[in-house]
């Protein structure tokens, strides 16, 4: 269990590290002035700094080191169902695994805005890789995956 458990650890690094290099990559090519906000059609509705590019990456550092802190306490969290010494290894490794899941989700969400705010900036006819939608029901269907889990092993 340790190994998917330090794969998901490297995954989540990768991304964070791949959202760094993408925004330091790219940035050189913007213009001033980008779109920084998108409305539920996927137009632009505000435009501010192309500073404003390096805010994915910076907000996704801030939260992994959050998810980083919660995954090393596992006891800080907060459980659906109260901890035991019966249920306590399975409950903080089902933490540790939905954190991390978690992350992965919305890591690929802030890639995905981040490329979509790339290439909206040069055509505003660009359209998301993979729609908001679909990230949004992955992490509300992770969820549901997850109260099963617990609800199982409590």
């Amino acid at each position: 269990m340790e190994n998917i458990l330090l794969i998901f650890d490297m995954l989540n690094f990768g991304l964070l590290a791949f959202l760094w290099w993408f925004s330091i990559k790219n940035y050189r090519v913007l213009s001033e002035t980008i779109p920084i906000h998108f409305d539920l059609d996927g137009k632009a509705d505000r435009f501010g700094n192309k500073k404003y590019f390096y805010l994915m990456p910076a907000v996704l550092t801030i939260i992994y080191f959050l998810f980083m802190f919660l995954i090393r306490s596992p006891e800080s969290a907060n459980y659906p169902v109260p901890i035991t010494e019966e249920n306590e290894n399975a409950q903080f490794l089902i933490m540790g695994i939905f954190m991390r899941w978690l992350f992965v989700l919305i890591s690929l969400i802030f890639l995905n805005s981040q490329d979509y705010m790339l290439r909206y900036s040069f055509s505003d006819t660009a359209k998301p890789r993979v729609a908001f939608s679909t990230l949004l029901f992955s992490i509300i269907g992770s969820l549901v995956v997850l109260f099963i889990f617990v609800g199982i092993f409590k």
